[in-house]
């Protein structure tokens, strides 16, 4: 996400660090809440375009976690050569503007285009946000500061149901993007005004964005060939020709980076077989994340017929005990009790999904006796896992490579999140449509298996006394 050669030394122009981590923080807030916020509005999305399959719609979900995934890596380098505050800004004003157009989108191309947009900006704020930060923070508070940001990036979850109930309730799904008009625009002023432009240092090379375009490219493909395989036909020469076509400009951009000095991937801290399993534990558990996430307010309003603040209020149960397991794992100092933490968070991730997949959620709402106990068994999973998943990635480098590897298990994550995305939909839709509790106890059955498997892949993480350093 970041250079690796960061100092003590170093003597920037001084900006005020506590403005400093405000504007980072807040523009973070902004990127990780248009993850969660879109979740609820999704049902008011595919009700005001009646005409468009809802596995197409899920595009609004995916596209983002595309394009977050695959520029996350080249735009922290491109933040560190042409300067972060610069990077940080565009970032900024790009993602402000790609949110008002998905607030005014016409039709459904225009909103997914938008959403497309919205996820390469974030890529873009978040390493220049923490770039910032290494950059203006004095060496003995950043840690701290580091700290704080990343719990922004968590709270917006928590909030998120809320925020976007309250949103969606009260003035319709495209409020949830035109709000961060007026919020974007602080932002950038603030940024403007407080943070001194910094020169590069000379010499660093740029990032490979070709090789991210060939990235996007292979994901989307692979994404939409899950997406829309149902619909066309699984032998569809459409399906197969996104498929194979994806994966080998998958593999393309994964050849290309290991010979690049400034690749997309960034496949060379994968030397690190602890980093290596995590991210790949990091990948898996991001499908099952995902689909559920999505998956919870459709069960609820489309099934249960609740309203959107119902649904809002019993999807914030396990956004608030996600928060407390966050705030547990992030006490585990012992880098070789990760992995346990990992394993413990994906085995209740999969209790809660397994519950779900069975009798106890049917046509009729059961709230007490099985959506509080799978809502406390699934935020408790969430945030054990995503905490405990990141932590690893950091200890499994050296400490000038932290930011970089936070950015790489994020991007595994974001990656995860799109197939799971895609898998939810092509389930959905095979199953009946989002009508129909088979189809969603379909769903939750495959997070069960997924998130097993995530914790087999967390037990087989190796101890830091082996990991490569």
């Amino acid at each position: 996400m970041t250079s690796d050669t960061e100092t003590k030394t170093a003597s920037p122009p001084k900006a005020n660090a506590g403005l400093v981590l405000l504007l980072c923080s807040g523009a973070t807030f902004m990127a990780f809440l248009d993850l969660s916020v879109v979740n609820i509005a999704f049902v008011d999305i595919l009700a005001d375009f009646p005409g468009t399959q809802s596995s197409t719609l899920t595009w609004v979900v995916s596209g983002y976690a595309v394009t977050f995934a695959a520029f996350l890596t080249p735009a922290g380098r491109l933040a560190d050569t042409l300067g972060r505050r610069e990077v940080f800004l565009g970032s900024l004003l790009g993602f402000t503007i790609a949110s008002l157009v998905c607030g005014a989108a016409p039709n459904p191309e225009v909103l997914i285009g938008g959403r497309v947009l919205q996820g390469a900006f974030a890529a873009g704020m978040i390493p220049a946000a923490l770039g910032l930060l290494i950059q203006h923070i004095p060496f003995e508070n950043l840690i701290k500061a580091i700290g704080t940001w990343s719990a922004v990036g968590g709270f917006s979850a928590v909030v998120g149901p809320i925020v976007g109930g309250v949103l969606v309730d009260a003035f319709g799904w495209r409020s949830v993007f035109y709000v961060n008009g007026p919020v974007g625009a602080v932002l950038v002023l603030g940024t403007f005004a407080a943070l001194p432009r910094i020169h590069p240092p000379a010499g660093l090379k740029h990032p490979d964005l070709l090789g991210s375009l060939i990235l996007v490219l292979g994901i989307g493909g692979v994404v939409a060939a899950l997406t829309e395989g149902e619909n066309w036909g699984w032998t569809d020469p459409r399906t197969l020709g996104l498929l194979v076509g994806g994966l080998l400009l998958g593999l393309a951009a994964l050849l290309r980076s290991r010979g690049h000095e400034a690749p997309a991937i960034a496949t060379k801290l994968w030397a690190s077989s602890r980093f290596a399993v995590c991210n790949l534990a990091s990948l898996i558990f991001g499908v099952a994340m995902f689909a559920w996430l999505l998956t919870g307010p459709l069960l609820t309003t489309q099934v249960w017929r609740w309203s959107i603040m119902e649904s809002a209020g019993a999807l914030s149960i396990g956004a608030v005990v996600s928060m407390f397991a966050s705030v547990a794992a992030g006490r585990v100092s012992d880098p070789a009790r990760h992995r346990w933490v990992i394993a413990t968070g994906s085995l209740l991730f999969a209790a809660c999904n397994a519950m779900m997949a069975s009798d106890l959620f049917g046509t009729e709402p059961r709230f007490w006796d099985a959506w509080v106990p799978a809502a406390i068994l699934g935020g408790a999973g969430l945030g054990l896992g995503v905490t405990a998943l990141s932590a690893a990635a950091a200890t499994a480098l050296p400490p000038l490579q932290f930011a970089a590897g936070v950015g790489m298990n994020m991007t595994a994550r974001q990656l995860g999140g799109a197939l799971g995305i895609a898998g939810m939909a092509a389930i959905l839709t095979a199953g009946g449509g989002t009508g129909a509790i088979d189809a969603f106890h379909d769903v939750y059955l495959a997070c069960t298996a997924v998130a097993v498997l995530a914790a087999i892949v967390a037990v087989m993480l190796p101890a830091p006394a082996t990991a490569e350093q």
